[in-house]
């Protein structure tokens, strides 16, 4: 049974692929950031028709992506420019770690210098204020450009170092002029990874990998230092939360025998307990990139439709996943990096946003599972790619750093989109598998359902 439905078209067969809380002193921000709005980074192009026919609108500016086409028809979106270098020859921006409510980032950045010999420090930005600003949080010596770091709700930021064969972790926060840190333990390990910090705002996880089995670490928030919580058979790798609580992690896993890559919910209150979230074709290749708690929207890439596609499902429903094909650009790569969140049993109408990367660079998408249609925005110059938050009531915001400005958030309002009504309870859907999921789809369920496991399953065709 494959549960899964192409928008606008037919499902293809399915295919195998593979301590203390922080000091309120902090310094006074040198150079508070600006708030922009999207005027200030370029807004959605002209209205189609316009240039060139088959070309999208604004096609003429230099480093310009290429279009997508709407589900419904050619009235496609059309893109602008990718960001430039940073002005001055500075580093590029690191990628940023937000906490789950966005009042909080953290990256690693380096001083200016020669390639190579630049000083790499943690950097912590506090966002939920009037002005965003940013903290440097150096110590005696500089980082090792692979640490990683994450901030928590209070303020401190953790930070994973490699020495040797061991993961050293600490917690870093501002005291007047200089950083603190408590030092939390060591792992024997050889490689870890960071997974996204907790929607508590307490605790941070990690994964260590292997061939044959995969451990979960608690490394932030426990009470005797970094703690293996979970063994987990096969090789996980991913890392999305499902519930406000920091309960349900969903990781994607291959079996240790091997096979397809599928995705499974960890219960981190009953004893790690590990069962499937995705199983939408029996040789497919499912995994979960993001998740949202209040609707229970998820986006998924899949290659059940005989190659890997970008698609949404809800947590719980027993509708099957769509694969709308305004997602599919055939010059770009997209990721969705943040839902709106708020959006308690609307998750068609989640805006969802979406990291474009193409030749010419990165750019900003934004769209709605109700809406069908892809709107592409230029990046402020200076976006770290792939950083960004929802506030409830639809406000992308970005945060960036350039040369004229050290510490800034553009605002993106998400544009209208078709209402969820005018799209929902027409005659005839069910035949089509063009049809979005329920206007009120059932509350989140505290054990996942697995989306393939779908009554529904004509909904989908096989060519």
């Amino acid at each position: 049974m494959t549960a899964c439905a192409i928008e606008g078209g037919s499902a293809g067969a399915a295919a195998t692929a593979e301590p203390e809380a922080e000091s309120r002193t902090e310094p006074d921000p040198k150079e508070p950031g600006a708030v922009s709005g999207p005027e200030d980074y370029g807004a959605e192009p002209e209205p189609e028709g316009s240039g060139d026919p088959g070309k999208p609108a604004g096609a003429d500016a230099p480093g310009l992506p290429g279009s997508a086409a709407d589900e419904d028809g050619p009235e496609a979106s059309s893109a602008v420019g990718g960001p430039a270098a940073p002005a001055g020859g500075g580093p590029l921006p690191g990628g940023f770690t937000l906490t789950a409510d966005g009042a909080y980032a953290a990256r690693l950045t380096a001083a200016p210098g020669p390639p190579g010999e630049r000083a790499w420090y943690p950097e912590r930005w506090t966002l939920d204020g009037p002005e965003p600003y940013a903290v440097p949080l150096p110590l005696g010596q500089p980082e090792e450009p692979d640490a990683q770091v994450a901030p928590l709700a209070d303020g401190r930021v953790l930070i994973r170092r490699r020495v040797a064969d061991r993961q050293m972790f600490s917690l870093l926060y501002p005291t007047g002029p200089g950083t603190g840190e408590l030092l939390l333990g060591a792992v024997e390990c050889a490689e870890m990874t960071l997974l996204p910090p907790s929607p508590d705002g307490r605790c941070v996880y990690a994964l260590s990998a292997g061939e044959h089995s995969s451990s979960l670490w608690l490394v932030a928030g426990g009470a005797f230092g970094p703690e293996e919580v979970a063994r987990i058979p096969g090789r996980c790798s991913g890392g999305a939360w499902l519930d406000r609580a920091g309960r349900l992690l969903a990781l994607d896993r291959r079996a240790p025998g091997g096979g397809p890559v599928k995705a499974v919910a960890v219960d981190l209150g009953r004893g790690a307990e590990v069962t499937p979230l995705l199983q939408i074709a029996p040789g497919s290749d499912d995994r979960l990139l993001l998740a949202d708690a209040d609707s229970g929207l998820l986006l998924i890439r899949s290659d059940a439709p005989g190659h890997d596609r970008l698609g949404w499902g809800v947590l719980g429903s027993c509708l099957p996943v769509r694969f709308p094909e305004c997602l599919r650009l055939a010059d770009a790569t997209v990721t969705p990096f943040a839902v709106q969140p708020g959006q308690m049993l609307m998750p068609e109408s989640c805006a969802v946003a979406l990291r474009i990367d193409g030749a010419a660079g990165s750019w900003v998408g934004v769209w709605r599972p109700a809406g069908r249609r892809l709107h592409q925005f230029a990046a402020p110059l200076g976006w770290a790619p792939g950083a960004g938050y929802w506030s409830r009531d639809g406000v992308l915001r970005l945060p960036y750093t350039n040369g004229a400005t050290s510490c800034g958030v553009a605002l993106l309002a998400a544009p209208q989109d078709v209402e969820p009504s005018s799209v929902t309870g027409r005659p005839g859907d069910a035949e089509g598998g063009t049809q979005p999921s329920a206007a009120v789809s059932a509350p989140v369920v505290c054990k996942p359902v697995p989306l393939g496991q779908a009554p529904l399953h004509r909904a989908a065709r096989s060519d």
